[in-house]
């Protein structure tokens, strides 16, 4: 199926839909490589109007629920630090979903987000 690139707006209203399920999320930023599995109770986003230099998001995106992470090095897995997965957004990033999987596109990398096997 053909990547469509999707709005901020048309982007959440597809995700929304994934509430309740498993998804995993893949992010691969610089030399970084992870994968996170997380049960998806509740998509919400958040603002920082105070940050402290421009490594810090402005805008993030929350991905709520109990989940692990699987870092590249390992093949351990640990549970999340907080109910929560944390994507940075920026007002030029590229949302893209071809049916199955979302790609979110930003400076620091890229984020794969699919319904977990």
């Amino acid at each position: 199926m053909d990547q469509n690139f999707l709005s901020i707006e048309e982007f959440n209203d597809l995700l929304q839909q994934w509430n309740g399920q498993t998804i995993k999320v893949t992010k691969h930023e610089m030399d970084d490589l992870d994968q996170t599995v997380l049960n998806l109770q509740d998509i919400s986003y958040s603002r920082n109007t105070r940050r402290i230099d421009e490594y810090e998001p402005m805008h993030t995106l929350q991905l709520n629920g109990d989940g692990n992470i699987a870092p590249e090095a390992t093949s351990n897995t640990e549970p999340l630090p907080a109910s929560m997965y944390e994507i940075p957004l920026q007002d030029d990033s590229l949302y893209e979903f071809d049916g199955e999987k979302f790609l979110i596109s930003t400076d620091r990398g890229v984020y794969k987000i699919e319904v977990a096997d």
